[in-house]
């Protein structure tokens, strides 16, 4: 699907200067740019790969001045970054939708499948399910008993969904993520471990998108809930009877142990660690590889293990590196004081 210049600045309310025909149906990094391709620039070091790119247009944050002749056809607008993001959930929703049934998808006479629904081959769907109209079940998906799935759902290949859970509406589960296995729970017993049935479900709300591989447990009992709004990437643990709050978001590789509530707007890095049954505030933002032992009260900015805010912990890092030469300083004074008493 093509689109000219002039419609993309009517979308965007922009401001063209060249080619208002200029024609465009993907996108390009500036620096990669070819014929037929939309880029942009929001920041200023970036500005000599507009004279260089053969991209046909290039949106262009109001603030950066141009100096000299481009080839490109510009489009002026308030925030480029912003704007390319619109023109993303434009083509995206632009490109045609699969639509039917497969016929070796396997699916329950009792499950109720709603309207426009694609559900593609060697996908399973157990008894009592509810799927609600608009979804894209794509293939090996497995949503197993009594789940009841919302409206315009994408579930994308190999995503299983244990029994019983709630997904609600316009939720995105990338391919391999898990909902609803077991939360880890064993009993220490002179024989080893007693497992503790996890009788519980997870209750994921609208709006949620959850990355490849990522693992939400089931609850022991209630239920393990993942907000409305939250976004989590790429293999992230989330433990049983957790409640990650509206909004938040979370980098690859966090884990947030059992029984924890996690607040709303929170952002957290790659690789924090959440201990269990504490309560994190609302706006916290945890630096990368932060580990979190006890609870944190709202609107705070850390990192590091145990979190602290943020200058004061690059102080103590710049510290940290010379403990091997502040060792030897040490150690040197100690041998001189002894010396010294020697010497009385």
């Amino acid at each position: 699907m093509e689109f000219t210049a002039k419609q993309i600045a009517q979308f965007i309310q922009g401001k063209i200067v060249g080619d208002e025909n200029a024609s465009v149906h993907t996108f390009a990094k500036i620096e990669d740019g070819v014929p037929g391709a939309i880029s942009f620039l929001a920041n200023p070091k970036y500005i000599h790969y507009v004279y260089e790119t053969q991209s046909s247009v290039v949106l262009i944050d109001e603030s950066i001045k141009i100096d000299n002749p481009v080839d490109a056809t510009l489009i002026y607008v308030n925030n480029a970054r912003d704007c390319v993001a619109r023109l993303l959930q434009l083509y995206e929703n632009s490109k045609p939708r699969k639509t039917g049934v497969d016929s070796l998808a396997l699916i329950s006479p009792k499950a109720k499948i709603g309207e426009n629904v694609y559900i593609g081959p060697f996908a399973y769907i157990g008894d009592g399910v509810e799927i609600g109209d608009n979804c894209q079940i794509y293939p090996h998906v497995t949503i197993c008993d009594n789940v009841h799935v919302g409206e315009e759902c994408l579930f994308y290949p190999n995503v299983t969904v244990y029994h019983d859970c709630k997904i609600g509406n316009r939720v995105v589960l990338h391919a391999g993520t898990v909902i609803g296995a077991d939360g880890f729970g064993f009993a220490p017993s002179a024989n080893g471990y007693d497992k503790i049935p996890q009788i519980g479900i997870v209750t994921i709300e609208d709006d949620v998108e959850i990355g490849a591989n990522t693992c939400v447990d089931r609850s022991t009992m209630g239920s393990t809930y993942i907000r409305k709004g939250v976004k989590l990437d790429n293999l992230v643990q989330i433990a049983h009877n957790t409640d990650i709050g509206e909004n938040t978001v979370m980098s690859a590789q966090v884990g947030v142990a059992g029984s924890t509530k996690v607040g709303q707007w929170c952002m957290f890095g790659g690789q924090v660690g959440i201990a269990g049954h504490i309560t994190i505030g609302n706006k916290v933002m945890l630096g990368a590889q932060s580990g979190v032992p006890s609870s944190l009260k709202d609107d705070q900015t850390l990192i590091g293990t145990p979190p602290m805010p943020q200058f004061p912990y690059f102080k103590s890092q710049a510290i940290f590196q010379k403990l091997p030469e502040m060792y030897k300083q040490l150690h040197k004074l100690q041998q001189e004081i002894e010396e010294l008493k020697n010497k009385k």
